[in-house]
């Protein structure tokens, strides 16, 4: 276990960030296209990778409180307080790593926001629609094709008869 092992997580790690952020722009594409058919699955896609980050993430945190404990560093350390304690070229490619990650954050957290305003906006059209309904008339087709209005009333079913 050492800092070798602790930058290949990191890539990996990023590179989920990055298909984390390629879905969030296929969400929003879909959502701002008022297209949601594949929401539901764009959705689930997200959420896959979501769980994969978490898994990668603790395999991080193990990785990295190994490599630093057997530097002398103690547990806990941050990517931050790493690249400050390594000598180089460790301690730029750890930096390089917190800049990503810095980086690629801002953008999810943006691309986020912007797809739960969108979806907010079209649960509140999609609410306003269906209140424009009247309850008491439905329009229908007819055998021939054509709109007919149906006044639809309760019925009452008496199964003595």
């Amino acid at each position: 276990m050492g800092l070798r092992e602790v930058s290949n997580i990191l890539w990996r790690e990023r590179h989920l960030l990055e298909l984390l952020l390629f879905k969030l722009e296929e969400e929003q594409l879909l959502l701002a296209s008022g297209r949601s058919r594949w929401l539901a699955r764009a959705t689930s896609e997200v959420e896959m990778v979501m769980g994969e980050i978490r898994q990668v993430e603790l395999a991080r945190a193990i990785e990295l409180d190994a490599a630093t404990v057997s530097m002398g560093l103690g547990a806990g350390v941050s990517l931050k307080e790493l690249a400050d304690k390594t000598p180089p070229p460790w301690n730029g490619l750890f930096l390089e790593h917190h800049r990503g990650f810095l980086e690629i954050t801002d953008e999810i957290a943006s691309l986020a926001r912007i797809n739960r305003e969108l979806l907010a906006r079209g649960f509140q059209a999609t609410r306003e629609a269906l209140m424009e309904f009247d309850e008491e008339r439905v329009s229908l087709y007819s055998p021939t094709g054509r709109t007919s209005e149906r006044i639809h009333q309760a019925l009452l079913i008496d199964e003595v008869l």
